[in-house]
């Protein structure tokens, strides 16, 4: 028999996430009715975050020294984090055992998944090892994932097309670190392989530097990561291109690289969605990008809103589209507008953006 539930409440509907009282009736999993009928109920139906760039492998690390130490004051800039091949990340995940690294991801994806997460894209570092590690720990979850691979830090030219081959066998698309990271020789034979295999190529581009936004744009990429050094001039040339980018403010800020300008990519009609980075420096939780997003930037609460979520899908070109709507998957989270943090709320929008936290939510539908 057919397994049907009905949930009344204040509903986050449709691609413009427009919100009306009514309810929602989900029948094995997909959206059969939505109704708009007038009610008392405190819950809140919104759909939920695609967390749009992540290091879940950084999950075995997550309180790397940042500042004072026994009195002494440490720097560490972003190329002593998370920098291949020296980075502290990549020492910590060349000496991690395989069994440990997978537990932890499992750890994150738990994590992702009580705290209204359902879909999220990974930029695998350990080449074909890294993706297997990623999809085993994924067998004991309900997210969607998006994995893009990235070849070894030491392989050379001579071998760079096989493993490429391999690697888009295993993995949804390329990764790649930034192109000053990278021979550009390589890089473009890997974004041939991308086209070649009909799967997309994201790489990392401008997060400390401008010098490398030239050299990426060269590549006519999918996806771009960060930005968060681009100009006015970068930014109409991503918007004539047509290319969209995912924006980590948290991490942006702790690793000192700066603000990016986030308000100017939308103001160009680019679009935007959201990703916490590397677990090593944040915890997976979206509520918390929201509310930097529009207390520090001042991004209108309902754009950051879209943002965290159907920006996310459109971008990753997932099945669940990433709002509520008649005949879609339901991924859907139930929080409840009466806890003692929601309580006094006009706006369910604005109020999930600006002070939601994860203990608002009392369920996830994924």
């Amino acid at each position: 028999m057919p397994c049907e539930q009905t949930i009344h409440g204040k509903i986050i509907y449709g691609p413009e996430a427009e919100v009306i009282e009514g309810y929602i009736v989900i029948e094995d999993g997909i959206i059969k009715e939505v109704h708009e009928k007038k009610n008392d109920s405190g819950i809140i139906i919104a759909p939920c975050f695609v967390n749009a760039h992540t290091h879940i492998g950084d999950s075995v690390c997550k309180d790397p020294v940042l500042g004072n130490v026994h009195g002494h004051f440490v720097q560490r800039d972003l190329s002593q984090l998370v920098q291949p091949p020296h980075g502290l990340k990549h020492r910590i995940l060349n000496m991690t055992p395989h069994r440990k690294m997978v537990e932890a991801m499992e750890k994150s994806l738990q994590d992702m998944n009580n705290t209204g997460t359902y879909a999220f894209a990974d930029f695998r570092e350990g080449s074909t090892k890294g993706i297997v590690a990623l999809k085993e720990a994924l067998e004991s979850s309900d997210l969607d994932a998006r994995i893009f691979g990235r070849p070894a830090n030491d392989t050379g030219k001579k071998g760079i097309s096989e493993e490429l081959e391999t690697l888009l066998n295993y993995a949804d698309g390329l990764g790649m670190s930034g192109a000053n990271d990278m021979d550009m020789e390589i890089l473009e034979n890997a974004r041939q392989h991308s086209l070649k295999a009909g799967k997309p190529f994201a790489i990392h581009a401008g997060e400390h530097s401008r010098s490398d936004i030239e050299k990426a744009l060269s590549l006519d990429p999918d996806i771009l990561i960060h930005m968060t050094q681009a100009t006015q001039q970068d930014l109409k040339e991503v918007a004539d291109m047509g290319i969209p980018i995912v924006v980590c403010p948290r991490s942006n800020f702790i690793t000192g690289v700066g603000m990016a300008p986030i308000v100017d990519m939308l103001d160009q009609e680019i679009k935007v969605a959201v990703g916490t980075d590397n677990v090593m420096l944040n915890s997976v939780n979206m509520f918390s990008e929201m509310e930097l997003l529009s207390k520090i930037f001042g991004i209108e609460d309902r754009q950051v809103f879209m943002m965290c979520t159907l920006m996310g899908a459109t971008i990753l070109g997932l099945d669940a589209p990433g709002y509520i709507l008649e005949g879609n998957i339901a991924k859907i989270m139930i929080i409840n507008g009466n806890s003692n943090n929601l309580t006094g709320i006009r706006d369910p929008i604005s109020g999930i953006v600006r002070r939601g936290r994860p203990d608002d939510i009392l369920s996830v539908m994924i």
